[in-house]
């Protein structure tokens, strides 16, 4: 196994939660190989629910990784029993729509949402709500035999508010996801994988060694090769098909001037591994 290591992010907040005599950071950062940094989140006594403290720390974190040079791809994480909870009720029970409004949404999404590295998600247990939403925004999910997946906003008279109703229908369509959405009710990984809204469900021990493996392997990649396509799958989530199809063919264009894409086909042609240096 690779060396791990943990350590908190120049000019981060990583927060912190009592436990015992002790405060822990609510958000770990860990690297476990070269070039893969791996946020997990740490509030284990509610389930690693989300408080604004977390999706904060969680911003931060995810927007400082981006700037890293040595970091290549970004796993998200949580604990054996749960991914993710959802939101924590406590700050939402007695909450206006003036609060929710100041605490700015949709920049802490988007910091996560807008990465432009690659991000797997490694989820056990529970992936609920704002914890599926968190899911969703990874552009891979290895799901563990035991992970259960929903958006139960409804039965306590909300709504999703993190990208549900957008990304849950783009990935499993409109009549899955009315019922998934509409109804509250969890659906377990094999129904996930079924519907496509995860990448591969795997035994539940084996679901951060499989994430870990998947994300090494892409640091081997060139990174502007990465990026791209990323880019461009998201483009086409958001954008006509001719659109798309126009930001695609720039972006294969551009890789042309990349000093990868000749070490790529010559180290092909050659016959051995390819060196690339993200040039």
């Amino acid at each position: 196994m690779p060396r791990r290591s943990t350590r908190f992010l120049k000019n981060a907040n990583p927060c912190f939660v009592a436990k015992g005599s002790l405060m822990e950071p609510i958000l770990l950062t860990q690297y476990p190989a070269d070039g893969v940094a791996v946020l997990r989140l740490n509030r284990p006594g509610v389930l690693n629910a989300l408080n604004l403290a977390l999706r904060q720390a969680l911003a931060e974190h995810v927007s400082q990784l981006e700037q890293d040079e040595a970091v290549k791809v970004i796993v998200l994480a949580g604990s054996e029993k749960a991914f993710c909870a959802g939101a924590d009720l406590n700050e939402y029970v007695n909450a206006s729509p003036q609060d929710i409004i100041d605490r700015h949404m949709d920049r802490l999404w988007g910091a996560i949402s807008q990465c432009r590295k690659p991000v797997i998600a490694a989820v056990r247990g529970y992936a609920l709500g704002g914890g599926c939403e968190l899911a969703m925004h990874a552009d891979i999910i290895y799901a563990g035999e035991s992970a259960k997946f929903g958006q139960p906003e409804v039965k306590v008279g909300i709504m999703p508010g993190g990208g549900a109703t957008q990304r849950l229908t783009q990935a499993v369509g409109k009549f899955a996801a009315m019922k998934i959405l509409l109804s509250g009710e969890p659906l377990d990984a094999g129904k996930a994988l079924q519907m496509g809204l995860v990448s591969e469900v795997v035994p539940d021990d084996e679901v951060e060694k499989r994430a870990l493996e998947c994300a090494v392997k892409l640091t081997r990649l060139p990174a502007m090769s990465l990026r791209f396509i990323k880019e461009a799958v998201i483009e086409s989530m958001n954008t006509p098909l001719d659109a798309g199809l126009r930001f695609e063919r720039r972006a294969f264009h551009t890789l042309f001037a990349s000093e990868d894409k000749t070490e790529g086909m010559r180290a092909m042609l050659d016959k051995r591994q390819p060196v690339f240096k993200g040039h």
